[in-house]
C-alpha cells in the first residue's frame, strides 16, 4: 500500500504546531497502525529527518498509550485501540490525517504525544479503597453478588486512554470517571469511601478543566473497551446521594 499521511507536528508544548504531509510506501495490510508509523519513522531516519513522536507501550490493546485521532475519529474507524487497528481498514492510495487528542486538560508534549496526567490525578483523588496491610484475605471471605461482580469486572476494563474525552464535543471525562466510580462502588471493598470518592473524583475532574456531560453519547461510541453510557448515570446518582448526605 502507498499512503499519504497528514500528521500533526509540534516540537514542544509551547511551540506552534501544524500539519505536515508525508508519503509512505511498502505498507502491508496486515500491519498495525503503529507498525505503519514505525515504517514512516524508519524512512524519515534514513533521510536524516526528525521521526514522528507518538506514544505506545504494550501494543496489545491493554495500556491505552497509543491514543490518536485518525481521520477525525478517536483511535480510527474501528472500535479498538490504535495499536490493534490494522491497515486493512484503509485502501491503497488513501490520505490519512493523524492528530493528537484535542482537549485542554491533555496538553500536547510533542507531535502526537499528549500529557494525560489529569487522569492520574483524578484516580489519586479517590480511585482507591482502604485495606488493612498484612496477609491477603481469603478470596471468599467478602462475598459479592454475581451481577454486581460482573458489572464491576466489565467496567474495570477501562484503560484510561482518553478516547471518551477526545470524542466528546464538551471534552468531558465523565465516562472515565463513571467507570471508576461504578467499578469500586459495586464491590463491598469499595463501600467505605463510596460517597467521599465520588465527590473528590468529580471535584478533581472539574478542577482539571474537563467539560460537563450533556449525554451526547460520543464517548461510549468511541470507547475501545465499550464501556456503557449508564456508568455516567451511576456517577450522577452517587454524586447526588453523596451531596444530599453532606459529603
Amino acid at each position: 500500500m502507498n499512503l499519504t499521511l497528514k500528521i500533526w507536528r509540534q516540537a514542544g508544548p509551547n511551540d506552534q504546531g501544524g500539519i505536515q504531509t508525508y508519503q509512505v510506501s511498502g505498507i502491508s495490510q496486515d500491519m498495525s497502525f503503529l507498525e505503519m508509523l514505525d515504517v514512516l519513522n524508519e524512512q524519515l531516519n534514513e533521510k536524516g529527518e526528525e521521526p514522528v513522536a507518538f506514544d505506545s507501550d504494550c501494543r496489545e490493546g491493554i495500556c491505552g498509550m497509543c491514543s490518536l485521532m485518525i481521520n477525525g475519529e478517536a483511535h480510527g474507524p474501528e472500535v479498538t485501540t490504535t495499536c490493534q487497528l490494522h491497515m486493512r481498514s484503509f485502501n491503497d492510495g488513501d490520505t490519512i490525517t493523524i492528530e493528537p487528542w484535542r482537549a485542554e486538560p491533555f496538553p500536547v508534549l510533542k507531535d502526537l504525544v499528549v500529557d494525560r496526567s489529569a487522569f492520574d490525578r483524578i484516580i489519586q483523588a479517590g480511585g482507591y479503597i482502604s485495606a488493612n496491610t498484612g496477609s491477603a484475605p481469603e478470596a471468599n471471605s467478602v462475598p459479592a453478588p454475581r451481577d454486581k461482580a460482573m458489572r464491576a469486572f466489565n467496567v474495570a476494563t477501562c484503560i484510561g486512554c482518553g478516547a471518551c474525552v477526545a470524542a466528546c464535543p464538551n471534552g468531558s471525562a465523565s465516562l472515565f470517571v463513571g467507570a471508576k466510580i461504578t467499578h469500586l462502588g459495586e464491590l463491598p471493598q469499595g463501600q467505605p469511601e463510596r460517597w467521599s470518592r465520588v465527590v473528590d473524583m468529580v471535584g478533581q475532574h472539574d478542577h482539571e478543566g474537563f467539560g460537563g456531560c450533556t449525554n451526547i453519547g460520543e464517548c461510549a461510541a468511541a470507547c475501545p473497551k465499550e464501556i456503557p453510557l449508564d456508568v455516567i448515570s451511576q456517577l450522577n446518582k452517587d454524586l447526588r446521594t453523596a451531596l444530599k448526605n453532606g459529603h
